[in-house]
């Protein structure tokens, strides 16, 4: 494992439907070097209550500080969810890395805020499905940009 410090972003309050393939994600991240979210994975966490004894203002505030300490972002955006596009966007500002890997479903789009950030660099948004996850981790994370 590499000293890359990976934030993963994934749905919670907008809904956990996906928290098996997060999970999955996750573990393949690992592989790649520390994923500092993996609580994303947890399904003991609900889409109703606080994973943090903080509270709100406790996860903004850990959460804000682990995405200053990430190398890069990895989102798995098909869930929409305002808390992963405020991460984003705070992603954004930081001029961090950026992959969002959005399950194309039929009369369903992508935000175009997500879509339109992508510049084929170090800001990217694909569709995928999760047979293909570990070529577009390779890829991506191989990038000279991504640096730990």
């Amino acid at each position: 494992m590499s000293g890359l410090k990976i934030y993963f972003c994934g749905s919670m309050r907008a809904g956990r439907q996906d928290v098996d393939l997060y999970a999955s994600l996750v573990k393949k991240l690992q592989q790649y070097g520390e994923v500092l979210t993996p609580f994303v994975a947890d399904k003991s966490i609900t889409n109703l209550g606080s994973e943090h004894p903080g509270g709100d203002k406790g996860i903004h505030d850990r959460d804000v500080e682990l995405l200053e300490k990430s190398n890069v972002i990895v989102a798995e955006v098909t869930q929409p969810s305002l808390g992963v596009g405020y991460e984003l966007g705070r992603a954004v500002a930081m001029k961090k890395p950026i992959l969002c890997l959005y399950r194309p479903q039929e009369g369903k789009l992508l935000s175009g805020m997500i879509r339109g950030m992508d510049n084929e660099r170090d800001l990217r948004a694909l569709d995928y499905r999760p047979e293909e996850v570990d070529a577009i981790f390779q890829q991506f994370l191989s990038q000279p940009f991504i640096q730990s």
